[in-house]
């Protein structure tokens, strides 16, 4: 039996952690109706079958933990709520993600939306970040907001205890990467760190123009395998990937996990990190995550290691953070 390490989770969707326990004190709180009989179907409603076929199955998750957190009183609660969870597996410091323009179906503004985040990442003793996404989509629907989020992240912006950095999310697939260039070349301008989902439902030339727009690190990016040169590219600018082994296997951005690139991106010294995605839906941890590549790709103790230490060295934090969280990895 391998000793405990802490865990670090840099690529965890709020939205997307939402658990059936959760939802329930979001539903109270707010005197909402779940549409669910029982504890059973609120866990179909929110998380995926162990044989999940398709992206859709997947997207369909997010509407009711959405449906959850259009108030001031239950963004609030939700962000407090997966800090918990995640301190009680083990997690010494996450980054949580969301995009503020999903929040407003009752009227709030994206800047109410961002201060109510904060408010409950400051209830809780685990030391974490925000990340705010700007979405995919059709440029004339997302432009302005996005560049709203990005203004946002301006005026928030500190490297402890608050908005640490932006993403774009969103179908990748449907809406290339290229087409954002606006909102990270003005990102990039004040000085804001971002990651840039990409190489997970595109190809590898979705990474590529990641790290040309200025990407810090890469959220999943799976399919730079398929590139030798994107591979050339990540490792001589040692970027980050964000890797999200049981997201990845069921939304098909690996068709067959025994091909999945890890031991190819360390070989490569690529600086790969274990994250969780979406841990309500996935039914996931990042505990199960490293015990999923213990089992079918043999991970030694070694590699995990080095795993770790990458996680630390990429996390959008400062020296003082990263210090402690040295010290947790080291010691354990």
């Amino acid at each position: 039996m391998r000793p405990h390490r802490p865990y670090i989770d840099l690529h965890c969707h709020l939205d997307g952690s939402i658990t059936p326990e959760i939802a329930k004190k979001l539903a109270a709180l707010q005197q909402i109706s779940l549409p669910a009989r029982d504890d059973a179907e609120l866990e179909r409603l929110l998380s995926l079958p162990p044989d999940c076929e398709s992206l859709d199955d997947f997207l369909r998750c997010f509407a009711l933990p959405l449906s959850l957190m259009q108030t001031r009183e239950g963004i609030k609660e939700a962000v407090f709520l997966v800090q918990e969870n995640l301190r009680s597996q083990g997690v010494v410091y996450a980054e949580l993600r969301f995009a503020p323009q999903l929040h407003k179906e009752q009227g709030l503004t994206q800047a109410q939306v961002v201060d109510a985040a904060l408010e409950g990442l400051h209830h809780s003793p685990l030391l974490c970040n925000l990340i705010l996404c700007c979405m995919r989509g059709k440029e004339s629907q997302v432009r302005e907001a996005n560049l709203e989020t990005v203004e946002l992240a301006r005026r928030c912006l500190t490297d402890h205890g608050g908005v640490a950095a932006l993403d774009l999310a969103g179908a990748e697939g449907l809406y290339p990467t290229r087409d954002f260039q606006e909102e990270f070349r003005l990102a990039a301008s004040y000085g804001i760190p971002f990651t840039i989902h990409a190489g997970e439902a595109d190809g590898p030339d979705s990474v590529r123009w990641a790290i040309e727009m200025g990407a810090r690190r890469i959220g999943h990016g799976v399919r730079a395998v398929q590139n030798p040169q994107v591979l050339a590219l990540l490792k001589e600018r040692h970027i980050p990937l964000e890797l999200c082994p049981t997201s990845n296997r069921q939304t098909r951005a690996v068709t067959d996990m025994a091909g999945y690139p890890l031991r190819q991106f360390l070989t490569l010294g690529i600086p790969v990190t274990v994250n969780t995605d979406d841990m309500a839906i996935c039914r996931t941890t990042v505990a199960q995550e490293f015990a999923y590549l213990r089992d079918h790709f043999s991970l030694t103790p070694e590699e995990e290691t080095v795993l770790y230490r990458n996680a630390v060295e990429a996390a959008f934090t400062n020296e003082e953070t990263r210090q402690i969280l040295y010290c947790k990895v080291s010691e354990s």
